[in-house]
């Protein structure tokens, strides 16, 4: 499974909770908000100004870790 920028943030975070400290890093603090539920990963990355392909990399090193 690998995280995509269509996802939700919920949707990363049930995948693995650990993905919240990447999240955090980036300065994407609202987790539980209503738009973590129904805005994209993508979305989300391009309105705080975060370059997608680098946060998806480190989401998924993340999701894969044993």
């Amino acid at each position: 499974m690998q995280i995509t920028e269509e996802m939700t943030i919920r949707e990363a975070l049930m995948l693995n909770p650990r993905t919240a400290e990447v999240f955090l890093r980036y300065g994407m603090h609202c987790l539980g908000c209503p738009s973590a539920t129904g805005e994209s990963i993508g979305a989300a990355a391009q309105s705080h100004g975060i370059d997608i392909n680098t946060l998806l990399q480190e989401l998924n090193e993340v999701l894969n870790q044993k």
